[in-house]
């Protein structure tokens, strides 16, 4: 079971490359986390 799967995701903002083909599989029972510096996006 998957809480959350992303396939060769990619995000631009103004034609700039945030996200480049992330793929990224969530487990249900687990704890994930994403660090990163402050104004990466990491909330977005």
């Amino acid at each position: 079971m998957t809480s959350i799967e992303l396939r060769d995701l990619t995000k631009e903002y103004g034609g700039r490359r945030a996200v480049d083909r992330l793929t990224l599989t969530v487990r249900p029972g687990r704890v994930t986390g994403f660090l990163g510096p402050n104004g990466a996006g990491k909330s977005t």
